[in-house]
């Protein structure tokens, strides 16, 4: 029989084919003081295993919630880049990313596009949907692994290249994503974080930025699939969505694209074989009202499923790490 201690959550950890690990606690008391006194053994699962399910927490409003994410982190991030907006509950507390429900968010790692990036993120459950809406799991490693060698080795070599037309009807406005509209400091934060940007006549943004699509695991070394070439690309948008945009905006006026690191287009049959590869890794378990999360950012992507009825969700990023300028298998460090 497993140790049913609280002062060892690790001997109560769930592992079944299909699932992440899950770790079931009751009556914990002060969720925030039984996250503190855990912390440790917490970050090992999450280090050992890449992601950690907890399930018993009772997490059930924003400030406790917010308790639970500070203990359990080294710093909580602010987020820049941002893809789509988000609500903020809470000084570096945020919604999940405002997506619509009948469309997944495929396997991606979050802010993976930029040169700081969290090594770890946290989300916790308010409100579970009714069907659907799980964030899936998949080890970045596996996935690397089992992609065709000759693919993954021309994206370890080239890297991968994000475009983003920013307009306030799809996706983050230029606000939202640098927390600014002020075009001197929109200027340097993309010349400090190797961001190409174009003002367009009617006043709107374009940027390019060249990032690796391989890293190494800042702690075990291991190379890590780690970007998001498949969630970002015009192959994952709803046939419907592309056509529209593309009839709206012209094909260069996406507001998110990736290519090849050499500018070369990702074909739809490459798109498919990244979703092909995640789907076949990926680990899933339904929400539950009060549960918490943990997943290591760099070894393990994730991703949001389509869902019905209210799913409230809360997301913090943590642990920055710093990426260099792109380079063959980058080397992850502290910031």
């Amino acid at each position: 029989m497993p140790s049913t201690s609280p002062a060892s959550p690790l001997d109560d950890i769930e592992f079944l084919p299909g699932r992440p690990p899950i770790l079931r606690t009751e009556n914990p008391g002060s969720a925030p003081s039984w996250a503190a006194k855990h912390r440790e053994a917490l970050r090992a699962v999450v280090a050992e295993h890449g992601c950690v399910l907890i399930r018993g927490l009772g997490l059930r409003d924003v400030a406790g919630t917010s308790a639970v994410f500070e203990r359990l982190s080294t710093g909580l991030m602010t987020e820049r880049e941002a893809f789509a907006p988000r609500r903020t509950y809470a000084d570096r507390v945020y919604s999940s990313a405002q997506w619509p429900p009948n469309q997944p968010m495929c396997m991606h790692h979050e802010l993976s596009y930029t040169m700081e990036v969290p090594a770890l993120m946290l989300f916790a459950c308010l409100t579970a949907p009714d069907e659907g809406g799980a964030t899936g799991v998949a080890d970045a490693a596996t996935v690397l692994e089992q992609l065709p060698t000759e693919l993954a080795d021309r994206f370890e070599r080239e890297g991968w290249l994000l475009t983003r037309s920013y307009n306030d009807e799809i996706g983050s406005s230029v606000s939202e994503a640098f927390g600014t509209d002020d075009r001197g400091a929109v200027e340097s934060y993309c010349r400090a974080n190797a961001i190409e940007l174009d003002w367009q006549p009617d006043g709107t943004l374009r940027t390019r930025q060249l990032r690796s699509a391989v890293v190494r695991h800042p702690i075990t070394g291991r190379r890590c699939w780690f970007n998001q070439i498949a969630f970002l690309n015009e192959w994952t948008m709803a046939a419907e969505v592309r056509e529209y945009l593309v009839e709206v905006y012209g094909a260069d006026g996406l507001p998110f694209n990736t290519r090849f690191g050499n500018g070369d287009p990702i074909g739809e049959d490459v798109v498919q074989l990244l979703n092909k590869v995640y789907e076949a890794n990926t680990a899933r378990e339904p929400w539950q009202a009060g549960d918490l999360m943990l997943v290591d950012n760099i070894r393990t992507a994730h991703s949001r499923e389509p869902f019905e009825g209210s799913r409230d969700v809360l997301v913090a990023m943590a642990d920055p790490v710093r990426l260099p300028d792109r380079t063959p298998t980058s080397e992850v460090t502290a910031r």
